[in-house]
């Protein structure tokens, strides 16, 4: 093989794992994500298990809600604001409603923030684990179910923290599938 025709070979090899690389990076960072909590990315918990209320030990749950403009649903939470005891688990619903007379198809991607108590929020179930479709006019409540871990009270960079914000922004499923 000449030098030519092996550093061309080596060139083409470096191009496609690049290509290959770029594709991946997108998936590999939101497992990543879900591991570590980066980036206010909360855990899961499907067993429904809390680890139990820790007595005298509170915070404030605040709920957000957004969607994408063009997503035709009205989506927000039942209430603002919980007083929740770590350790226990609690719920909390959404309400969304398809203003279009078609069927539309919609899933949530969500956050908390501030983004070091990602690691300690822990959903047991939530709407936003699956796609949710809407009949046109049809409106429906969406339950999460969900604690805050107690060890957030002995992590130094977050035994401070006395709220968190559980945030959801509603896509069309098509606009979320594009985006990975």
């Amino acid at each position: 093989m000449t030098p030519t025709l092996r550093t061309g070979l080596l060139a083409a090899s470096m191009g496609l794992g690049m290509f290959g690389l770029g594709f991946a990076s997108e998936p590999l960072y939101r497992m990543f994500c879900q591991v570590t909590g980066f980036g206010g990315t909360t855990q899961k918990n499907l067993n429904g298990v809390a680890p139990g209320a820790v007595a005298g030990k509170s915070m404030v749950i605040r709920f957000d809600a957004n969607r994408d403009a063009a997503l035709p649903w009205a989506f927000g939470p039942e209430v603002n604001r919980q007083e929740v005891q770590v350790g226990a688990r609690q719920m909390a619903f959404y309400t969304a409603e398809n203003q279009a007379k078609t069927d539309v198809t919609g899933m949530a991607t969500f956050n908390v923030s501030p983004a070091q108590a990602g690691p300690y929020f822990v959903k047991t179930q939530c709407f936003c684990f699956n796609e949710q479709k809407l009949a046109g006019g049809q409106k429906i409540r969406m339950p999460v179910l969900f604690y805050v871990d107690p060890k957030i009270l002995t992590d130094p960079d977050t035994k401070d923290i006395e709220e968190i914000t559980l945030s959801y922004t509603f896509s069309p499923v098509d606009e979320v599938k594009k985006r990975g």
